[in-house]
C-alpha cells in the first residue's frame, strides 16, 4: 500500500511538472523525426537518451540523458535555427535523474516565457543544407504523377511531414534535386532520400559534399562511398495489366516467375553495367581511391516491380540460382545452378555482374524493396504526422528463420504509434563482391542483411525481422462511423 502511494505521488509530481511548464512528452519515433538528421553518431557513446519532451508548438526539444561514463544525469535542449533545424542551445549535467528532470523543465519554462521561436546559430548562411521540397511554380502537366499525389492528397500527409523535417538538413550538391524530384526523376530522388535516412539511422557520418558518388559515409574508422542507382522502365516493355478485384496485384505468380528469368535481370544489368562503364570511373576519383565503392540499387521499372524482382538481382550478381527440394527425411535440400546468360526480347547479357571486367572495383551492391513513398508515409505515421482518422495497414512477407523453410512467412500489421515499430534500414540487403579490391566491413552496416558468395554457394546473415516485400493500404475515413475498412477510402501501394 505504501509503495503504491509512493508511485502515485511520483506520477502526480511528474504530471504537475508538465502542467506548470507547458511541456509535452514525445514518443521516441517523433523525437527521432526531428533529431535524427542533426544528432551526431557519437552521441550514443556519450549518453543514453531516456525521455523526450517538447513545447506545445514543437519549437523546442528536450532530452533527459544519462552519462555513460560516470552514470550521472543531465539534459540537452534544442531549438530551431534560422533554417528550422533543431540544434543544441542548452546543456547541463552532473545531477541525479530527478534533479535533471526538474532542471530540464525549469529551462523549458524560461525559454517558453522568452517568446523566442528561432534560435540563430550564426552559421546558417554558410552551409548548403536546406531544401524546400514541395514548393513549385511548375505547371501541373510537367509534374511527376507521384509528386502530384504526394503534394496534394491528404493520404500522404505523414510522408510530407517527415520529409519536411529531414529536408531542412539535406544538401543539394547538384542544385537540381528539387526540380528532378518534382518532374522527371521522382523515383531516383525518393530512393536517394531513403538512403539518406537509412544511413543516418545506421549511425554513420553522412557527407554529401561531392557531386559523385552520392554519399560518403564513415563510422570514424573506415570510409565507404555509395552511388544511388535506379532501374527505370523501358519503352520496349508492354504496360503491365491493371489491378482488378480478382487480381489486386498487377502480375500473376506465373508472370512473375517468367519475368524473373528474363526481363528483371536484364533491367538490373542495364542499370548496373552503365555505372560500371561510366566515362569518369567512380573509383578513379581522387577522393574515392583506396576506399570501398557500393552501388545502391532500387527497382522502379514497373509499378510494384520492387515487390517481386529481388531474386533476379541476386541471380544476376552471382550467376547462380537455387533449386529447392525435400529429401526422404523431409529435410530441405538446396542445389545451386550455374547461370550463363539472361535473355529478353532478343537481347542477351552475360550473368555474373561481380565477375565482369572492372567489377572488382565495386565492393558491394545494396538493395531494398522499401525505398518508396509508402515507407515515408509509414515512418511519418509512427512519428505522429498525418490525420487522426487515417488507417495505414501493411502486409507482406518476411524471412522465416527455419533452416527447413522453403517459403517466407506472411505478416500483417496496422501502423499505430506504440503498437508497432519500424526502422528505415529494415529490409536492406548488402550483396558483397567476392572479387572486390576493397571489401566492405559488414560491421559498418549492422542490423541489415548481408550476403556472400563462397565455394559456389550464397551464404547470408539476416536480421531477426527481414522483409522481402510488402504492400501498404493507405486509408482515410469517409464518414463519422466507427472506424472500419468499409468507412475508409484509399489505395494500396507497393512498399
Amino acid at each position: 500500500m505504501g509503495e503504491a502511494k509512493r508511485r502515485g505521488t511520483k506520477a502526480q509530481r511528474i504530471a504537475a511538472l508538465f502542467d506548470e511548464s507547458g511541456v509535452v512528452k514525445l514518443t521516441p519515433e517523433r523525437y527521432n523525426a526531428f533529431i535524427a538528421w542533426t544528432r551526431s553518431p557519437n552521441a550514443k557513446y556519450i549518453g543514453l537518451e531516456l525521455e523526450f519532451f517538447s513545447d506545445q508548438a514543437e519549437n523546442l526539444i528536450g532530452v533527459l540523458i544519462q552519462d555513460r561514463s560516470d552514470r550521472d544525469h543531465g539534459f540537452v535542449i534544442l531549438g530551431r535555427d534560422v533554417k528550422g533545424r533543431f540544434r543544441g542551445i542548452e546543456v547541463e549535467f552532473g545531477m541525479n535523474k530527478i534533479s535533471a528532470r526538474h532542471a530540464l523543465f525549469t529551462s523549458f519554462r524560461k525559454l517558453i516565457a522568452s517568446g523566442k521561436t528561432v534560435f540563430p546559430q550564426g552559421d546558417e548562411h554558410a552551409d548548403k543544407a536546406g531544401v524546400e521540397l514541395f514548393e513549385t511554380n511548375l505547371p501541373e502537366e510537367k509534374l511527376h504523377r507521384a509528386f502530384q499525389v504526394l503534394k496534394h492528397q491528404p493520404h500522404w500527409l505523414p510522408a510530407r511531414g517527415i520529409m519536411e523535417e529531414m529536408m531542412r538538413h539535406f544538401v543539394d550538391v547538384d542544385g537540381n534535386f528539387v526540380e528532378q524530384f518534382q518532374t522527371t526523376a521522382f523515383d531516383s530522388r525518393i530512393w536517394e532520400l531513403y538512403l539518406y535516412a537509412a544511413l543516418l539511422e545506421l549511425d554513420l557520418f553522412v557527407n554529401k559534399e561531392h557531386e559523385a558518388p552520392d554519399f560518403e559515409v564513415t563510422d570514424g574508422r573506415a570510409k565507404v562511398f555509395i552511388e544511388a542507382v535506379t532501374v527505370g522502365p523501358s519503352p520496349r516493355d508492354e504496360p503491365p495489366p491493371k489491378p482488378t478485384e480478382d487480381l489486386p496485384l498487377m502480375r500473376s505468380l506465373e508472370e512473375v516467375r517468367e519475368l524473373l528469368k528474363t526481363r528483371a535481370p536484364i533491367r538490373f544489368g542495364s542499370a548496373l553495367y552503365s555505372k560500371l562503364n561510366r566515362k569518369n570511373k567512380y573509383w578513379d576519383l581522387e577522393h574515392v581511391q583506396g576506399h570501398p565503392l557500393v552501388f545502391a540499387i532500387a527497382d522502379f521499372h514497373e509499378d510494384q516491380s520492387m515487390t517481386w524482382s529481388s531474386p533476379a538481382l541476386m541471380e544476376y550478381l552471382y550467376a547462380i540460382s537455387h533449386d529447392a527440394s525435400f529429401d526422404d527425411k523431409n529435410q530441405l535440400v538446396i542445389e545451386p545452378q550455374k547461370i550463363e546468360t539472361h535473355e529478353y526480347q532478343g537481347k542477351t547479357i552475360p550473368s555474373g555482374y561481380f565477375f565482369q571486367p572492372g567489377a572488382e572495383n565495386v565492393s558491394a551492391v545494396l538493395f531494398s524493396a522499401s525505398g518508396t513513398i509508402s515507407k515515408f508515409n509509414r515512418m511519418g505515421r509512427l512519428a505522429g504526422f498525418g490525420r487522426a482518422d487515417q488507417l495505414i495497414v501493411r502486409w507482406g512477407t518476411k524471412h522465416r528463420h527455419d533452416p527447413n523453410a522453403a517459403i517466407p512467412d506472411p505478416f500483417l500489421v496496422t501502423i499505430e504509434q506504440g503498437a508497432v515499430t519500424e526502422t528505415w534500414a529494415e529490409g536492406l540487403s548488402m550483396f558483397h563482391n567476392p572479387n572486390a579490391k576493397h571489401p566492405v566491413d559488414p560491421n559498418m552496416f549492422p542490423g541489415i542483411a548481408h550476403h556472400w558468395f563462397d565455394d559456389g554457394q550464397i551464404n547470408s546473415v539476416l536480421p531477426s525481422f527481414h522483409v522481402y516485400n510488402s504492400f501498404t493500404w493507405n486509408l482515410l475515413a469517409t464518414d463519422e462511423a466507427a472506424p472500419n475498412v468499409d468507412a475508409f477510402q484509399g489505395a494500396a501501394a507497393a512498399s
